[in-house]
């Protein structure tokens, strides 16, 4: 619960920056605008005091920094900072219109008490008229990206719905029928007390194989299909619902009840809607929506920058692969990559041609514990490939992954099929996010032969994931790479 905290709290700052931003931005444009001088004389005389009087300037940024004030307070106040799947669009908008319009009263009616007669009147109205069109725009824009996300199935929310009578059957025809709502059905947990009074949707469901397990085998099987929520749809006892929410919070797993049905279990907990769903959250954790929005925009920018830049680089790769041996210039590997999602990896080719075949030749000289396999000197890398491994330049194509959004820069390494096999149901949290490029285990254990410490080091990345964190392994990657100690 800390970390979701932790993590909800990060989002929301980001978006409380963007909201200053935009304020001030706003405030610039209109002085501009009232005042017909260019941005560098607009600021040159601002701070000179020949554009507004010099006691105005310091009653101006006070003023600028109680609205900022007044509209993050109230934007918290109306959960405009919650995840977008939580409102609706036009919701959002009422909501975010009311938020820009009280704090601009709360400026005016300041204005008006404190007698500014040097604030321009005009300035300060077509600020909040600037600022209430750009937040309701921002928010329209980014609402519509996480909508298109979620029609290709990219960051939804996996869940499982606990109990088979009528009530899950709608609610599941509810989450797969909204697709915006951003939620993926994984199945149904029978509930042995409703047995005997089971519906023919019930035992439809159990025949079609949507039942995935019994209360005994729950979060077993919200680990292994990657769940972030499970809704209770079933009434039973208190104590059991409160034994399911110590393990969700345990095991860091959202749970929600349907709120007719447990009168009294969360007093004071607010309703929330999904779509036309009342639920109550007994356990959520918030996801960083804008942290991961970040996260992509810096991925993105930076495979665009690099594979830009490297191009010429990359054609004398591919080149030299096409002279030094026969075969392709790439090598595609099928992945595991984030909530079990198959995708194809690019690499530069730096074995053999017919190296997959040759794999069981070369089993005994596996120098790695578990299910991890590598050889130092392995007989069916070329040459070139041997000095392309060294130097990690077989991955630049992965670049390419990480534009069309099957990879991230930094995340654990995407592992094949026939490991995640072998995991254990821990080790799956490494699939709980986006494979990268380069990780904490890359940057800090690349020799480390322990499969052990490999899970370790993706968890606690997992765990502990911030831009901060990504951008400081970004540049411990360079002088690991630098140092040729690929293998």
């Amino acid at each position: 619960m800390e970390r979701a905290s932790r993590n909800s709290s990060s989002s929301s700052k980001y978006w409380i920056a963007l909201d200053v931003l935009t304020i001030v931005v706003s405030a610039a444009i209109a002085a501009i605008y009232k005042f017909h001088t260019s941005p560098l004389t607009e600021v040159n005389g601002f701070w000179h005091g020949t554009l507004i009087p010099g006691r105005s300037v310091g009653i101006l940024l006070a003023l600028l920094c109680g609205y900022a004030v007044a509209l993050i307070v109230t934007s918290r106040r109306l959960h405009l900072y919650h995840p977008v799947r939580l409102s609706n669009l036009l919701n959002e908008q009422r909501l975010s219109v009311q938020a820009c319009l009280y704090s601009g009263l709360l400026l005016t009616g300041t204005l008006y008490l404190i007698h500014a007669e040097d604030i321009s009147r005009s300035v300060v109205l077509i600020t909040i008229g600037l600022v209430t069109i750009s937040l309701s725009l921002r928010r329209i824009c980014y609402r519509l990206m996480i909508y298109r996300r979620y029609e290709r199935g990219e960051g939804t929310r996996n869940v499982l719905i606990l109990g088979t009578g009528p009530e899950a059957h709608a609610l599941r025809h509810h989450l797969e029928s909204i697709r915006h709502l951003g939620y993926t059905f994984k199945g149904f947990i029978d509930f042995p007390e409703t047995n005997a009074a089971a519906t023919p949707g019930a035992r439809f469901a159990a025949s079609s194989g949507d039942v995935v397990g019994s209360m005994e085998t729950l979060f077993q099987n919200a680990r292994k299909h990657f769940v972030d929520e499970i809704f209770f749809t079933t009434p039973c006892d208190r104590e059991i619902v409160q034994d399911v929410l110590v393990q969700a919070r345990a095991h860091s797993v959202d749970l929600r009840v349907v709120p007719d049905m447990y009168e009294g279990l969360a007093w004071n907990s607010p309703v929330e809607y999904i779509g036309q769903f009342p639920t109550i959250p007994l356990h959520s954790g918030q996801v960083p929506e804008m942290g991961l929005f970040l996260k992509r925009a810096m991925d993105m920018l930076l495979a665009a920058l690099i594979l830009t830049a490297l191009s010429p680089l990359l054609l004398l790769i591919a080149l030299a692969i096409k002279l030094d041996s026969s075969g392709p210039v790439l090598y595609l590997s099928e992945r595991i990559g984030k909530k079990a999602r198959v995708f194809r990896c690019i690499k530069f080719r730096t074995m053999v041609r017919d190296a997959e075949n040759r794999r069981s030749e070369v089993m005994h000289m596996n120098e790695r514990d578990g299910v991890l396999f590598k050889i130092s000197n392995d007989p069916r890398i070329t040459k070139l490939g041997r000095f392309l491994r060294r130097y990690s330049l077989d991955e630049l194509p992965q670049f390419i992954n990480v534009l069309i959004g099957d990879m991230s820069l930094v995340g654990p390494r995407p592992p094949l099929a026939s490991e995640v096999r072998e995991y254990k149901l821990s080790h799956l949290r490494r699939l709980d996010v986006m494979p990268g490029i380069t990780g904490l285990w890359q940057v800090q254990a690349r020799q480390d032969p322990s499969f052990d410490n490999y899970i370790s080091l993706d968890v606690t990345y997992v765990d502990n994931w911030s831009i901060w964190l990504d951008l400081k392994i970004l540049a411990r990657t360079i002088a690991v790479v630098v140092a040729g100690t690929g293998t």
